[in-house]
């Protein structure tokens, strides 16, 4: 529940949950603007029309009263009557004491003032036992004798009512639409801006020949998504160049440093001078770290660029680790150090065996260089709740500094000022291009006492 509320929390935040929100408030109040509209001018046009016939009415005796006195309108209301069954007409006359002299109401209304205003009131007619309601107009005449027209307005009120339920009903339907076209809307965009960001994440593990769909329609999106692939155009052939170069670097130097190491072994197999062959010892040293240290740089060039993001294949980590662990497993011995490894049987996850494979031993050979005093190292992997593989290092020597965190992740970055210490400063470098090419990072942490390196893969 927690997960589905932050989730949802989260999409109201984000850009096409704000554009869903004011689609839906836009839809909202023009279609409820318009409804509310039509109600009220449906009901004031039923009631006006009652109110005009109880006027004219009131017009046409007023008119018979100036010619004839009150006689003759008493005899026009009581000719209205004769002989009339449930006419919707409600009249009243009374004399100048307020007694009614002729009509269908048995009194006059004691909250009813002659002061012409159109009202609605609940009357309870002649021979009815309900009130009703009933829209009256009153008259006070120049003889002082008081005069009432109405109408029973319950048909007008029950046909507005019925207006009324319908553009409810209307208006409930409009928002579901409304919301349901505003959604609709928020998917095609999100569907566009996934696109757009699916092929950046591919075209970032390696996929350099993938390039964003378009249309063709012209739209802002089909113009970003052009502008997109003529830049992915524009990397792969730089990328393209790079790989060649890096390979071509990788064959030119290699080639002379592995010539330079077989001179060096023959000259070393043909003197039996101790001091040249102490010479030689070093310049061989030295030639093996050189190669070395072009060997990792051309990786970690290559990995930065992409190369091997699509060879990540489902591996079992814990047999990974322990594959690690057999090989340097000896090593770690002569050194005076115990290898602990730690992971569940049968954790698989997607990742670049090999590359991984060197990322931990550089962190092993790293702890056997540095962690003097130390005397365990721990290998360990597990899985995060968020689906990310968590692999850390850890060794109980003297660590490194919090402050000095950031410069052991420099390439050629060494903490040792003297460099007095084999290594060329690219092991963790190594390990941060592997931990960018999984969509991970890599996390330096005290281990109370000691080092714990921590490398977080994510899925693809």
């Amino acid at each position: 529940m927690a997960r589905k509320a932050s989730r949802w929390f989260g999409f109201a935040r984000s850009t096409i949950g704000r554009f869903v929100g004011l689609a839906f408030l836009c839809q909202f109040l023009v279609t409820g603007g318009v409804l509310l509209f039509v109600q009220q001018a449906s009901q004031r046009t039923v009631v006006a029309a009652d109110q005009q016939a109880v006027e004219d009415t009131r017009d046409d005796l007023l008119a018979l009263y100036r010619g004839g006195g009150a006689k003759a309108l008493r005899e026009e209301i009581a000719r209205r009557f004769r002989g009339v069954e449930g006419e919707r007409a409600v009249l009243l006359l009374t004399d100048r004491d307020g007694r009614p002299v002729a009509g269908n109401l048995g009194a006059w209304p004691a909250s009813l003032a002659a002061d012409g205003r159109w009202q609605i009131m609940s009357l309870y007619r002649v021979g009815r036992d309900e009130p009703e309601p009933i829209g009256v107009v009153a008259k006070r005449m120049k003889g002082g004798e008081l005069l009432l027209t109405g109408m029973v307005v319950s048909n007008s009120l029950q046909l507005a009512r019925i207006y009324e339920e319908a553009l409810s009903i209307a208006f409930i339907m409009s928002l579901v639409l409304a919301l349901g076209i505003s959604i609709m809307l928020g998917r095609i965009l999100a569907r566009q801006v996934s696109d757009i960001a699916e092929t950046a994440n591919e075209v970032a593990v390696g996929a350099l020949d993938r390039r964003v769909p378009t249309d063709g329609s012209g739209d802002a999106f089909d113009r970003l998504g052009q502008s997109i692939n003529a830049m992915l155009e524009r990397i792969d052939a730089l990328v393209t160049q790079l790989r060649m170069m890096t390979d071509g670097l990788a064959h030119d130097l290699k080639s002379p440093v592995t010539r330079l190491l077989s001179v060096v072994e023959q000259a070393s197999s043909q003197t039996r001078d101790d001091t040249a062959l102490d010479a030689l010892e070093k310049v061989h040293g030295e030639a093996q770290t050189l190669r070395s240290m072009l060997t990792t740089a051309l990786l970690i060039s290559r990995t930065e660029a992409g190369f091997g993001g699509d060879q990540r294949r489902e591996t079992d980590v814990g047999a990974l680790l322990r594959d690690v662990g057999e090989v340097y497993g000896p090593l770690v011995e002569d050194s005076g150090f115990a290898l602990h490894i730690a992971a569940p049987d049968s954790l698989l996850f997607s990742l670049h065996r090999e590359l991984v494979s060197q990322s931990l031993a550089n962190l092993i050979e790293n702890a056997l260089h540095y962690a003097d005093g130390g005397d365990c190292i721990e290998l360990s992997a597990r899985l995060e709740p968020d689906g990310s593989l968590l692999i850390s290092v850890a060794d109980n020597g003297p660590g490194i500094p919090a402050e000095n965190h950031a410069a052991a992740l420099k390439r050629f970055g060494r903490l040792d000022p003297a460099r007095g210490k084999p290594g060329s400063g690219l092991g963790l470098s190594l390990v941060e291009a592997v931990a960018r090419l999984h969509h991970g990072t890599v996390t330096l942490s005290d281990n109370e006492p000691g080092l714990r390196i921590m490398l977080r893969l994510k899925r693809p």
